[in-house]
């Protein structure tokens, strides 16, 4: 089981958020304590009596800047609990963490992959004191284990990881909830996957059916710069309305991002991480005919490619995103031969052969047939190196080591002569 706890401001925005998936059918509320309600031992589906449930208590509340509490807990997929087990489960875990006294609603989500529980809460007491939050992440997840033992499910140790995965697919516009799905997603990918810059990043949104755009303006002489996301269908057709960045969190506007960027390309640049994907475009380059069997070959090794084009349908820009190692990369990060310009040319040049000759031979023997006709000292022919099938392997985690040892030792030098 995986819990997660958010502090706010808004109550009623808790609620809304709630109630609001009760209206459409998506989640029920379950059950609640010391809540005012107008049904036999369910807490009243009247949004006003239930702020009213919590009025008291937020009324004397003293100097808590955070107020609310917005706690979600996930069992696996697996486990299958009745309705009366989930308010239980809610109940222990709300004794557990120092809230069992307080007013609380309970909502049973079903609008993802596994049924879930949200409990909307408020910590501070009556006399508006604030209850301990010390250690609150260590406590909830000692919570948690303990109640994975009394309730017999699956150990949630790694559930935090596989719930990414799971939400690492492309959103569906048609589903509804447009801004928490794309939320989730955005979530996923900041906690999962590295990349250097906002092409990279927006690239890798583009294939989750997600755009990210910067907008810049002047707020009071000041210039700044924004992010808004919306959600695109197949085709990258924006379907949605813009959600500016602040309805997500923080960070994933412009200043928390550009800080997360820069963090990445000081490994990278000290090789903490290397590509590992070359071997693997050089060999689709080898061996595919057109471009879209190359892109074909890339996808089914994990790798995605997008390739930004102008109106005349010249290629710019090329990104590759490697699924398996949750990294992003630039073509020419990765090397002149892997470039926008190559690419450009290669299709260039693809496009030139007849499609009967395309296929009824292997893209090695086109190469020979037809590496005459490339234009002197274009990309395609400086990059000609990659075509060659005995083109021998670079271990490119080898020369990262070898480059990192050799900065040590100039250090150790330095050190041992006093500089």
């Amino acid at each position: 089981m995986v819990a997660k706890i958010s502090h706010g401001i808004s109550l009623y925005g808790a609620l809304v958020y709630n109630h609001e998936k009760v209206e459409k059918g998506t989640a029920e509320i379950l059950s609640g304590n010391r809540m005012i309600s107008d049904r036999l031992g369910i807490p009243s589906e009247n949004l006003h009596l239930t702020l009213l449930s919590f009025e008291n208590y937020l009324l004397a509340n003293r100097n808590t800047e955070k107020p609310v509490l917005h706690i979600s807990l996930s069992p696996a997929p697996e486990d299958r609990l009745t309705d009366e087990q989930l308010a239980e489960l809610a109940e222990k875990y709300m004794q557990k963490m120092g809230y069992g006294d307080q007013p609380y609603i309970v909502y049973k989500h079903g609008d993802t992959h596994n049924t879930h529980i949200h409990i909307v809460s408020t910590c501070v007491d009556e006399q508006g004191r604030k209850i301990s939050d010390s250690y609150e992440h260590r406590r909830s997840m000692t919570a948690c284990r303990e109640l994975e033992i009394d309730f017999g499910l699956r150990n949630g140790a790694d559930m935090e990881e596989r719930n990414l995965k799971a939400e690492l697919k492309k959103v569906d516009a048609s589903a509804g909830d447009i801004r928490h799905r794309i939320g989730n997603t955005l979530k996923a990918v900041l906690e999962s996957y590295r990349f250097q810059t906002f092409g990279e990043y927006s690239a890798l949104l583009s294939t989750l059916n997600i755009e990210a755009k910067q907008i810049r303006g002047e707020y009071k002489d000041t210039p700044y710069t924004g992010i808004v996301y919306s959600a695109t269908n197949d085709s990258g057709k924006v379907v949605s309305p813009p959600f500016k960045s602040a309805r997500f969190g923080k960070r994933f506007g412009n200043e928390r991002l550009e800080k997360r960027m820069l963090a990445h390309a000081k490994d990278f640049k000290e090789g903490k991480w290397v590509p590992s994907i070359r071997g693997t475009l050089v060999y689709a380059m080898q061996h595919a005919r057109s471009r879209s069997e190359l892109v074909d070959m890339l996808r089914k090794n994990r790798i995605d490619v997008v390739f930004r084009q102008n109106e005349q349908g010249r290629i710019y820009g090329a990104t590759f995103i490697d699924h398996a190692n949750r990294e992003v990369y630039n073509g020419s990060r990765l090397g002149k031969e892997f470039s926008a310009n190559t690419f450009n040319e290669l299709f260039k040049w693809w496009d030139g052969i007849p499609g009967n000759e395309r296929d009824t031979h292997t893209a090695a023997e086109l190469w020979q047939q037809y590496s005459h006709k490339m234009e002197h000292g274009s990309a395609l022919e400086q990059a000609a190196g990659i075509f060659a099938l005995e083109t021998n392997p670079v271990d490119y985690e080898e020369e990262a080591f070898a480059r990192r040892m050799k900065k040590k030792k100039k250090t150790a030098k330095r050190k041992s002569r006093g500089i």
